[in-house]
């Protein structure tokens, strides 16, 4: 790797004022793919500011109905959350299944939407709640918050503090993992909130990233079930193609892991 320097800062506005001084820095947290980047040669961060040792960022609580993740989560700690897995297991189970052990008890939920790989699970998740993602600047609605392929409205300087969102009536999540990396081929996140509106997002297969499926969302709000699901239409041209699996295989399996999400749901 280049040369970096290494800070650790103990607070949001120590880690600002780091990142602020050098045009250069980068934050990191579980640097599940900052660091493999840097060990290729493909980023040369001059700074590294590591987030992962600061209190403000970590923690779970529900009040009421309302859920809030510590962007400095690990995926080990939501799996294993007995507070999220009364309020809402899918993501429990979602985090369960990421990576393998040493990338869920490295890696973190904020450090995950943050990079926002188009084959992440956690993008799903956050879309399909209508969560908001708290910055230490602002708050911003999953909807606007992923852009496109590792593209999200955060701004120079900002950190994500938090997520939040709405306990739903029913919710699961189903992926179809690439047995190598374990990454989403496809993955579909399936909410049904408690007013009764439904949200569907798939990732892994969209050619710009995470995306809600508006045909699926109208079908399971006149029907929820399978067999709703399994009437739709999803187009292929708007889906990646790669050696894994093409346009058309992807399609098929947004339906079948719909299906499955809606069954657990």
């Amino acid at each position: 790797m280049y040369a970096t320097n290494y800070h650790r800062p103990s607070s949001i506005a120590e880690a600002v004022a780091l990142q602020s001084a050098s045009n250069e820095a980068k934050y990191v947290s579980g640097g599940m793919t900052l660091i493999p980047t840097m060990k290729q040669r493909l980023a040369a961060p001059s700074d590294l500011v590591d987030l992962r040792h600061i209190a403000e960022l970590k923690g779970i609580s529900v009040n009421a109905s309302r859920v809030r993740i510590g962007a400095g989560t690990t995926h080990a700690e939501v799996s294993a959350s007995p507070e999220l897995a009364a309020a809402c297991p899918a993501i429990c189970h979602l985090a369960a299944h990421i990576g393998d052990p040493h990338v869920r008890h490295m890696g973190t939920i904020g450090g995950s939407i943050a990079n926002n790989d188009p084959a992440a699970d956690y993008p799903s998740a956050m879309l399909a709640l209508g969560a908001t993602i708290v910055t230490n600047a602002r708050e911003i609605p999953a909807d606007d918050f992923f852009t496109g392929l590792f593209e999200t409205a955060l701004e120079d300087g900002d950190i994500v503090v938090a997520v939040t969102f709405d306990m739903p009536a029913k919710a699961a999540y189903s992926k179809f993992p690439n047995p190598a990396s374990r990454y989403a081929m496809t993955g579909v996140f399936v909410a049904k909130a408690q007013d009764g509106s439904v949200r569907v997002a798939v990732t892994g297969a969209g050619a710009n990233g995470v995306f809600r499926h508006a045909g699926l969302e109208a079908a399971l709000s006149a029907d929820w079930s399978a067999d709703a699901a399994a009437g739709v239409t999803v187009d292929a041209g708007d889906l990646l193609s790669d050696i894994h699996g093409s346009a058309e295989y992807r399609a098929n399996l947004v339906k079948v892991m719909a299906k499955r999400a809606v069954a657990a749901a």
